[in-house]
């Protein structure tokens, strides 16, 4: 009787959340499956950490799929991710409150924040109700996803066109304007704030009411717990299947033969080798690092010359002997006029953007709350800074100090309450991470780029696949888990299989 043919291998580089859901359907599908992880934890940039007691969450604060409505509930139960989880459906995205004591709330009901926004500046009415009208399409807005196949797939598919085929117009509109020309349109001066503050300038509005829409049909519900628990089951459901995770394994080179990928060289110069090689790291540094710049051509360096990454973060958390019940649950938190401008590495705010995290008790003693800070950094201003050490460290000691100055604006007397104040640099990011730049994720879903499609191979190249938030714009966890199922389905077909999943 013969042997049984030795199932094949994969070898991933990351243990973000592209790299664990590509090792999950790797290894779903009966491939011999490694995990290359650089740091001594799997998650990227979907991670926590701990301060004195404290939980700083640098991550989530929606997870789309979080119900069973969304087509991607199902890819996240596939990875065991959203298993025995609770998540909380904020009904408030986000509130902003200026130095006249007026304060604006963004609703997730379209109905109900048609209201606000009426009473709060009524000399907008004709722009508010289109907004409110972008706003109601999004939540009627469902692509179909997925691998639905056979009748239900082309019924799925027919009744989507059904509904956008009147609505095309519609749709491209909003696809085509930017948050900035949004905001400009109200001469409300918080509203246009809000609108300036909520999203980057150059976001196309289409996504943000497509937030909007997830978030009012409970399917962007956030997970108590944060980030390294979920993170934590899908490496699980990875290492249950067989698969095996390697931390401290820094990849310099994927080794190519005959314009074949077949490993990877680490750090330390040993070498593994793979029959499939998929790369859920940075793209730039895989590209020109790793592969060193061999196999590409002008649809690949394009996005790398002329696209916009989302940029690079200051991000600050701050544990606080405080509870804020008399504040609402929200999506991303409070923003509130500062009394004079005020200069955090490199950048001059006017307001403060808080995240209070009140209704997640398990990121704070009993008690108190987690706060948490995301303002845009400067890579080059902190990678100058870098290079005098006492310099760097006094820098963010110093904008820890600024931002308790301005919290006390706010809440008099909170500066004697705050017990933690951690305070991570673009290059911080970078460190943990290799992201290029610091980014906090991939690129920007801009009006240009929005629904541009991007190969998950590279020219020239065989046996190779990336996966992540680089070979999708608007990165985040959705880009993760999709990217990854689709990558293994591209991979089991070419290699004559397949792709199967289950829960």
């Amino acid at each position: 009787m013969s042997e049984a043919t030795p199932a094949k291998s994969v070898l991933i580089i990351g243990a973000g959340i592209a790299g664990l859901c590509a090792g999950v359907y790797a290894a779903m599908n009966g491939y011999r499956t490694t995990i290359l992880e650089m740091h001594t934890q799997a998650g990227g940039l979907c991670t926590s950490w701990r301060r004195r007691g404290y939980t700083i969450d640098g991550c989530i604060h929606w997870l789309v799929g979080s119900g069973p409505a969304n087509p991607m509930h199902r890819w996240w139960q596939e990875v065991g991710l959203t298993q025995n989880r609770r998540f909380v459906d904020h009904e408030i995205y986000q509130i902003f409150q200026d130095r006249q004591g007026r304060t604006l709330t963004l609703y997730t009901d379209p109905d109900r924040l048609e209201k606000h926004l009426l009473e709060l500046a009524p000399q907008d009415a004709a722009v508010i109700r289109e907004f409110i009208g972008g706003l109601r399409f999004a939540v009627a807005f469902k692509p179909p996803m997925g691998d639905r196949s056979g009748l239900s797939g082309l019924l799925d598919g027919a009744r989507f066109m059904l509904f956008l085929l009147p609505r095309m117009r519609t749709f491209q509109k909003w696809m085509k304007t930017d948050m900035r020309s949004l905001a400009e349109r109200f001469s409300d001066p918080l509203i246009r704030r809000a609108l300036k503050e909520m999203w980057f300038d150059d976001f196309s509005a289409f996504f943000m009411l497509m937030t909007f829409g997830w978030l009012q049909r409970k399917e962007a519900g956030y997970p108590i717990g944060g980030s390294l628990p979920m993170i934590h089951a899908v490496e699980e459901r990875f290492r249950s299947l067989g698969g095996e995770l390697r931390f401290g394994a820094r990849v310099e080179k994927i080794l190519v033969e005959n314009n074949r990928a077949v490993g990877a060289r680490l750090a330390d110069g040993s070498e593994l080798r793979a029959d499939f090689v998929i790369s859920a790291a940075d793209g730039h540094a895989t590209i020109y690092d790793m592969l060193e710049g061999r196999f590409v051509d002008e649809k690949v360096e394009e996005p790398y010359k002329s696209w916009k990454p989302f940029p690079p973060l200051v991000f600050i958390g701050m544990g606080v002997n405080r509870t804020f019940n008399d504040l609402p649950g929200t999506v991303t938190g409070l923003s509130f006029d500062l009394a004079e401008p005020v200069s955090i590495g490199g950048k001059t705010l006017t307001a403060l953007p808080v995240h209070i995290y009140n209704f997640d008790p398990t990121l704070a003693p009993a008690g108190k709350t987690m706060l948490t800070v995301a303002i845009d950094g400067d890579y080059d201003y902190w990678k100058r800074l870098s290079e005098d050490r006492a310099a760097y460290e006094g820098e963010k000691s110093a904008i820890g100090e600024t931002l308790v100055g301005c919290l006390e604006q706010r809440w008099p007397g909170i500066s004697r309450q705050v017990e933690v104040v951690d305070v991570s640099t673009p290059l911080t990011f970078e460190r943990y991470t290799g992201n290029w730049k610091g980014s906090f994720e991939g690129w920007l879903m801009t009006a240009e780029n929005g629904m541009t499609p991007m190969k998950k191979t590279l020219p020239g190249l065989s046996n190779f696949y990336m996966v992540g938030q680089w070979v999708q714009p608007g990165g985040g966890l959705p880009a993760g888990v999709q990217s990854a199922r689709e990558v293994l389905s591209a991979l089991c077909k070419a290699d004559g299989k397949p792709f199967k999943t289950f829960i």
